[in-house]
């Protein structure tokens, strides 16, 4: 997007606060990239002026023009919202006041996909290589996309058979369960890093990204194995942000268009993506009788009522229940 295009002279240097800004908070570079496009649109949809002319009104015709105009999603039309709201407050100072009574997309409620014990095992039966691994983590494990793709060599305990979570939703750190299925495989990928590592500090590369300025404060932390990601992608390539050449961890897409051909093969009908593995894992277990809060903790949410959902798609013992079609005469008369 041609920032020069969009907005007058001077506004190039303002979304450079607001990159500025968003790394001071250790920002996610998805997020970061999200919340400039939406304050880009904002400005572009109040006829360029700059945010400072602007206020509580500008942003309520903008955010309702989200839900009547473009339909978006209830979480789609908060990220605009909180992109707005960071602008304001956290780049510009300036306090506004967040009654901010725009029109609000619809938030549907939609039960999670779930697939049964026999469909996963299928599924799974139908891959091979790092995508059965990702997915044997996510289903395992209960783990977030973003987060098995992100996981360091370091998350990996073998001894307290757990996997740390670090930085995840909300910017928490967590544990979960790691399967013992899991470990002869996690320790093959681990010493295939090693290979890839060990040549790439012998052609002079080896770094890694480190989160929070970790690599200012341990210089040399961003080439110690423990910090390599644990799949890393095949090919070297530059960071954004500091413009280093690292080793970067494998795309979301790999899992994506894995499971998607393994569906296919298994003849599972239902919607699957890798998130109905994680759907799954939490269903499976409050089905073997798992308290909930633990799962809750397990699955990292912030409020026990998020967990809940799973207790609407779990199977459940009906046979004592008959249905009042059974009780009259139903015949068939095409």
């Amino acid at each position: 997007m041609d920032e020069s295009i969009i907005f007058k002279p001077g506004a190039i240097r303002l979304m450079d606060q607001v990159r500025e800004t968003l790394r001071f908070y250790h920002y996610a570079y998805s997020t970061e990239k999200s919340y400039v496009e939406w304050i880009i649109r904002f400005i572009r949809f109040n006829d360029k002026r700059h945010p400072k002319d602007m206020g509580k009104r500008e942003i309520e015709r903008f955010l309702s023009h989200l839900a009547t105009n473009r339909d978006v999603a209830a979480s789609t039309q908060n990220q605009a919202f909180n992109a707005i709201i960071f602008l304001y407050k956290k780049v510009l100072g300036i306090d506004i006041n967040l009654d901010i009574r725009a029109k609000r997309s619809n938030k549907v409620k939609v039960l999670p996909t779930v697939l049964c014990k026999e469909e996963a095992q299928s599924l799974l039966s139908c891959m091979s290589g790092t995508a059965k691994l990702l997915a044997g983590l996510m289903y395992g494990s209960g783990l977030r996309s973003i987060e098995v793709i992100r996981l360091r060599i370091q998350d990996i305990d073998f001894a307290n058979n757990q996997i740390y979570i670090r930085n995840a939703k909300g910017g928490k750190d967590r544990t979960t369960i790691f399967p013992d299925a899991l470990h002869k495989p996690i320790r093959k990928q681990i010493e295939s890093v090693k290979v890839l590592h060990d040549k790439d500090l012998r052609e002079g590369f080896g770094e890694v990204y480190l989160p929070n300025a970790l690599s200012r404060k341990y210089s040399k932390a961003s080439i110690a194995f423990g910090w390599q990601y644990l799949f890393p992608s095949k090919v070297r390539s530059i960071d954004p942000r500091s413009g280093k050449t690292f080793r970067h961890h494998i795309y979301k897409t790999v899992l994506q268009k894995a499971i998607n051909t393994a569906k296919t093969k298994a003849n599972i009908v239902k919607r699957t993506t890798p998130h109905t593995l994680r759907h799954s894992f939490a269903t499976h277990l409050l089905e073997n009788g798992e308290n909930i809060r633990v799962l809750q903790t397990l699955l990292g949410h912030k409020d026990v009522k998020t967990t809940e959902i799973y207790t609407h798609v779990m199977q459940k013992n009906h046979d004592a229940v008959k249905s009042p079609l059974d009780a009259i005469t139903y015949l068939d008369n095409e």
